[in-house]
């Protein structure tokens, strides 16, 4: 078939066409293996089909093992940071202030440090740092932990010389916590002065420009714990007075507050001169979720504000105690704090009316004012409105200020819990390692003073905290329980996903990999958009535990091929946090596991084939407690267990039994290839590059039949192609495209080598119930199929049946629509094969620059074009999809909602014919499928100009990114006001 010779004289007629198409169709049947390869395999499982037995998966039962599992792991984490808490408040019960106090500690940032005498420099001893595999091979100290502060905190200042002192109780517990629980990462005390002590301890670098910006009172973990959910409207005046410098420092001032919210939290900014001005128009009379959408959002809108006019202030705030008296009332935002934060460079007018009016007796919201410069004349006035409304005046009068000044908030927050020595357990959203790219939550709880004289304060001295690897609670849920398109995913009280395999949290710019900005405030509507009337969502928000049943259409191969399945829902709470799991299995492949019978010693004996891989990413044998098992692969640890030479590591039997029976079923393969590798002619080209063969339990086999050298695609079946390899989150996708194709059938597909363009055809054989998949790759060179047939006048075209994409042809590798519009319009109208919608609410696309003023909304408030909810008043997320910020390159990736097509054949049709008007001529095309594959041979006539077709496209159509408030609840604890707190 390397060269085929046809004229165009013997086709006249559209019975040569059909002729023609059946006479490449049977290529199909002895393309790469002969029957042999089927049944060889086949006959393996028969001859063991009486051991086997079939278990039905409970799905219910499944889903609450996995939450118990993972609320144990959990609350091993908490036992830790209560020890340290305790440990935290005794050693400061037991230290006297001492404001002379004098000692070197180990500062992070000048550990190591010598001066230009080789001596070790101030605060900067040498502090033994080696790799570790745990820490994702940084260079940490294990047994002593060190202090970070940000630049624009003196390291010798009296109150944090005392705080580093007493916080030294803290390495012994560090130490004894990693000791007790050895999947422990990072531990830390966040100082309420501003110090961040860090176990195991670490060098820390400053940015380029010299600068440590990390400040721990800004974190997510430290926020939460040390206040309760906030209610909070910015005001902030932006009359003439407030030109320069003064607006500068306004600016930050808002941008840092921001900084000090979460999901938890609801805001709005006014801004006042002549009259009121919402920053964002759309988001009017009411309050929005803080997520970080909105947050990054306000701060785009902050930077547009421009002062002008005259400042009345009363309007202002009349407008934002009716909007926190309307949401306190309707039962909507954080109930808990409520407070407005006036910022402003002095108040003249009479504001008192307006407070003791919305505000007074009872003072349920708090004011806290912020003055803007140096200028002291208005301070008094400013000072009352806070003193007078159970808030703090602060005065702002550089940049430099703005940090601590602001804190202060969050320390009058905190007293109400403080004075009640509440020590909730708070769990964050999901926030990324920026060392690993992995997505981490934080287990944290606020530590108070305990000394008598001091308790009415209610002085907060920080906050303890640990971080727990999310992939680490996944690793509960194994893949082997859940089927070829079975997955875990964990979501939180707002409605955010924690992790779900569909979760796609980075995105490249360049050659860097970087975190979306709203990475932790995708929505499990927005994985799961199958849930339209949210009854998952809701379900799972409240913490509930049942069982839903859906259709769903699955999107595989970076969306280019879509899968429709239909998925059991299972899902509960985990007891103690804010999250709940959820454990979705196929029909088909989910409801059944298959149970074999061996001995140790005839797996052990195929275990140990050098053509023998094991999913590295799967628990197998846990290796990661014991420092000496860490550095083996999962294959070697259960070789070790099984040997005996390992006999305390910890092994999942259950699934070291199925890769046993695997092992030996799958064993004929490496004879059946190894003879196939000697029959083929030395004297031709190899046909086969690749063959290999994967099983349910995440066993491999694989024989190269070339040299590396003569690889088409060096990068196939290695740890950097997750997509070929079975990973926690997915199986492969070669594997999950044949698990929805009959036994016996063969999947093509085609890629093509980078760089090169070289197309490789990879096929993909299912092998029965057992879902044990083989596929085989090779180069479409002489001897098996050129990529490129001339047949005069013909267009031959073999496409993958999933989906148009062309397998063969001079246009390999690209979509049939935009190679040839008439054909594929004309497929569509016959139904041969039809469009899918779906949709990416993960997706990033380039923003159109628009530049505005501050006075012009930045955003349309049409309603949402993707999501069939309804507008409401209450926003929850930031409509990036519609402009970008002026100071921003219009090439800016930022995120977006997109619809795109899929197209899909319908199998009932087998063949089909036409003619295609094309102006002054007509186009015969014949299309058949291929028996026993996902091939369609499509012949046209490539005479007849048919450009008057437009092609039909993949492209994504974006969306407004508006969507109504959903479903929250709420944290389970408040705490806003007590007695002794005025």
């Amino acid at each position: 078939m390397a060269h085929i010779q046809l004229s165009l004289m013997y086709i006249h007629t559209l019975a040569s066409f059909q002729n023609l198409a059946s006479i490449f169709a049977q290529f199909a049947v002895n393309l790469l293996f002969s029957e042999d390869f089927l049944l060889s395999f086949g006959q393996k499982y028969k001859d063991v089909e009486p051991t086997l037995k079939i278990k039905e998966v409970d799905g219910l039962e499944l889903v609450k093992k996995f939450s118990e599992e993972m609320e144990s792991m959990l609350r091993r984490k908490v036992e830790a940071v209560e020890r340290l808490v305790e440990a935290a408040e005794d050693a400061d019960l037991n230290h006297e202030f001492n404001s002379s106090l004098a000692f070197d500690y180990y500062n992070s940032l000048l550990i190591n440090e010598k001066d230009e005498n080789d001596n070790y420099v101030e605060l900067g001893d040498e502090f033994i740092l080696e790799p570790n595999e745990h820490f994702n091979n940084l260079l940490v100290n294990t047994t002593y932990s060190d202090v970070q502060l940000p630049t624009n905190v003196y390291n010798k200042d009296p109150g944090i010389l005392n705080g580093v002192y007493m916080s030294e109780a803290l390495n012994p517990i560090f130490v004894d916590n990693f000791q007790r629980d050895p999947t422990l990462t990072w531990q830390y005390f966040g100082s309420s002065t501003g110090f961040f002590r860090l176990y195991p301890g670490i060098k820390w670098m400053p940015d380029e420009n010299g600068v440590i910006s990390f400040d721990c009172r800004n974190r997510g973990w430290y926020i939460q714990a040390a206040t309760s959910p906030k209610d909070i409207i910015i005001v902030v005046d932006i009359s003439g007075s407030m030109k320069g410098l003064l607006m500068t420092i306004a600016k930050h001032t808002i941008i840092t507050i921001l900084d000090t919210l979460g999901e938890n939290d609801f805001v709005n900014i006014i801004a006042y001169n002549d009259y009121v001005h919402y920053v964002e128009p759309c988001f009017k009379g009411i309050l929005v979720q803080a997520d970080r959408d909105n947050r990054e959002h306000f701060k785009q809108l902050v930077d547009e504000l421009q002062a002008k006019g005259v400042g009345t202030v009363n309007k202002a705030v009349l407008e934002s105690f009716k909007i926190l008296r309307e949401f306190r009332e309707a039962g909507q935002g954080g109930l808990c704090n409520q407070a407005i934060m006036l910022i402003t460079d002095g108040a003249v007018e009479d504001y008192e009316s307006v407070f003791e009016k919305y505000n007074w007796p009872d003072r349920k919201v708090r004011v806290f004012t912020y003055l803007i410069g140096r200028e002291v004349t208005f301070a008094q006035n400013v000072k009352w409105i806070a003193c007078n409304n159970k808030g703090y005046y602060t005065q702002i009068s550089t940049l430099a200020d703005v940090q601590e000044n602001v804190m202060e908030y969050l320390h009058v927050l905190s007293r109400p819990m403080v004075i009640n020595h509440d020590h909730d357990i708070i769990w964050t959203e999901a926030y990324m390692d920026t060392q690993s790219l992995l997505l981490m939550t934080t287990v944290a709880m606020p530590v108070f003073s305990k000394k008598n004289e001091t308790r009415s304060h209610g002085i907060l001295l920080g906050v303890v905290g640990s971080d727990v690897p999310l992939r680490e609670l996944l690793k509960l849920a194994p893949r082997y329980k859940l089927g070829v398109h079975g997955y875990a995913f964990l979501n939180t009280n707002n409605g955010y996903i924690l992790s779900h395999p569909d979760l796609r949290p980075l995105y490249r710019e360049g050659k860097k990999l970087k975190p979306k900005p709203n990475y932790n405030s995708v929505d499990l509507s927005e994985v799961e958009w199958e849930d339209q009337d949210e009854i998952l969502r809701t379900a799972m928000i409240n913490g509930e535990t049942g069982y839903l049943a859906m259709d769903v259409k699955v999107p595989v191969d970076k969306g280019k091929r879509v899968l429709f399945l239909t998925n059991d829902y299972f899902f509960t709470d985990i007891s103690g946090t804010p999250f709940s799991l959820g454990v979705v299995l196929s029909r088909g492949h989910g409801e059944y596991i298959l149970l074999g019978n061996t001995s140790v010693e005839e797996g052990l004996h195929d275990l140990l084939q050098p053509d023998l891989t094991l999913a590295n990413e799967w628990i197998y044998c846990i290796t990661d407690i014991d420092p000496d098992h860490r550095k083996l692969s999962q294959l070697e640890a259960m070789i070790r267990f099984l040997t005996g030479e390992e006999p305390d590591l910890e092994c999942d039997e259950d699934l070291v039994q199925e890769v046993l029976f695997d092992a030996v079923v799958t064993a004929p393969m490496e004879a059946y290839w190894t003879a196939l590798a000697l029959n083929m002619s030395d004297k031709t080209e190899q046909e086969v590059e690749t063959a290999f063969l994967g099983t349910r339990a995440g066993l491999m086999r694989s024989l190269l039949y070339v040299g590396s050298e003569k690889l088409s695609n060096r990068q196939f079946l290695t740890l950097g192609d997750k997509e070929s390899i079975f990973t926690m989150d997915h199986f492969p996708l070669w594997y999950r495209r044949a698990a929805e194709h009959p036994p016996g059938s063969f999947i093509y597909s085609i890629t093509s080598e980078e760089g090169s363009g070289n197309p490789r055809l990879s096929t993909t054989e299912k092998e029965g119930d057992g879902e044990n998949k083989r596929v085989t790759h090779s180069p479409l060179q002489n001897g098996l199929v050129s990529p490129v047939e001339s047949l005069g006048t013909l267009s031959l075209t073999f496409l993958s049946s999933l989906s148009p994409f062309i397998t063969l042809s001079v246009q390999t590798g690209k979509f049939f629509g935009e190679v040839d519009g008439s054909v594929m319009t004309q497929l569509l109208n016959m139904g041969m094969f039809r469009q899918v919608t779906m949709y990416d609410y993960q997706a990033m696309c380039k923003m159109p620059y628009h530049h505005h003023s501050g006075a012009r909304p930045l955003l349309s408030c049409r309603p949402a074009l993707c999501l069939s909810v309804p507008q409401s008043s209450f926003l929850t997320s930031s409509l990036f999809a519609i402009a970008a910020h002026k100071h921003k390159k219009h090439d800016m990736l930022q995120p977006c909602d997109t619809e795109y097509p899929v197209f899909v054949y319908e199998t009932t049709i087998k063949e089909t014919n036409g003619l295609i008007e094309c102006g002054d001529c007509q186009k015969m095309f014949v299309a058949q499928q291929i028996a026993n594959s996902n091939l369609l041979l499509l012949v046209t006539d490539a005479t007849c100009d048919c450009s008057i077709f437009p092609p039909v496209l993949l492209e994504a159509k974006e969306c407004d990114r508006m969507r109504s408030q959903k479903l929250r609840r709420r944290p389970d604890t408040c705490h806003a006001f007590h007695p002794e707190v005025q």
